[in-house]
């Protein structure tokens, strides 16, 4: 079989379009390569919408922790602590058999024991608590003659908040929010290791790599083509996020803008 064959068979086999067998012999550095990029579809979108919807959520959290108002603060330092001071890994777990639990009793949890449902409300929850940990700290960062400022032309409420304080908490907290976002692609990885099943072997890129580790016996092909695209994704990331935060900074001179850097965590 040609390679070209090889990606047209299983290119897209992950979201269930080609080929329903695996390979189970004769291995080919293509059908790795393919294969473990097919899987990455599943890295993208958990990625992506946990990102998109936990940004909200995140600024959120962050003018909750940041009330005056205990019923609005508490529960805000609570869902940061809840989450952040639990693993992933063990947050999948319980979110699986839970919806478990309610689907057998209400038919509308179906959807949630899902992959791509269920791991994705997790995966959200879990980054818009870090994020919203790192916008608090930015916002408690604004500096007071900027808020002084607005006061003197005349902002308030809404106004000020998005014209004048918004803007400096994202400028302040976006080179930390681009580390959380490459460190989320990666946690993306536990999904299919953790509570919630792979349908129809249409796994993620690790589930894969794992597959062929297991059949071949040599875990260092797979894994560092695994590796490979996970650096080219973070690549990727900090490349759009650099994008992103030369825009946040354009009014600064240019030795006065802050850099992304990438910063990696050890635990999550």
């Amino acid at each position: 079989m040609s390679c070209m064959q090889t990606i047209s068979d299983y290119g897209l086999r992950s979201i269930g379009i080609g080929e329903r067998l695996l390979p189970t012999t004769d291995f080919t550095l293509c059908q790795q390569f393919t294969l473990i990029g097919s899987g990455m579809i599943w890295n993208i979108y958990f990625g992506v919408l946990a990102l998109a919807a936990g940004f909200f959520l995140a600024t959120a959290v962050a003018l909750g922790k940041a009330s005056n108002s205990l019923w609005v603060r508490k529960p805000s330092e609570w869902f940061i602590f809840l989450f952040r001071g639990s693993p992933l890994f063990i947050q999948f777990f319980f979110a699986y058999f839970l919806f478990l639990s309610l689907r057998s009793e209400i038919e509308f949890f179906q959807p949630f024991t899902a992959a791509w449902l269920g791991a994705t409300i997790v995966l959200f929850l879990n980054t818009s608590a870090y994020a919203g940990e790192i916008f608090y700290g930015a916002l408690q960062s604004v500096p007071k003659g900027d808020t002084e400022a607005a006061d003197a032309y005349g902002f308030s409420g809404f106004t000020k908040f998005r014209k004048i304080t918004w803007p400096t908490m994202m400028r302040l907290a976006w080179p930390a929010y681009t580390n959380e976002a490459i460190f989320l692609f990666h946690a993306t990885t536990l999904v299919f290791f953790s509570g919630f099943p792979a349908w129809r072997q249409q796994g993620d890129a690790l589930y894969y790599a794992s597959y062929f580790a297991d059949k071949t016996f040599n875990p260092f092909v797979p894994y560092p083509i695994l590796a490979g695209y996970f650096i080219l994704l973070t690549l990727l990331v900090i490349t759009l996020f650099g994008l992103v935060n030369r825009r946040l900074n354009r009014h600064l001179p240019q030795h006065s803008r802050s850099k992304i850097r990438y910063r990696p965590k050890l635990m999550r």
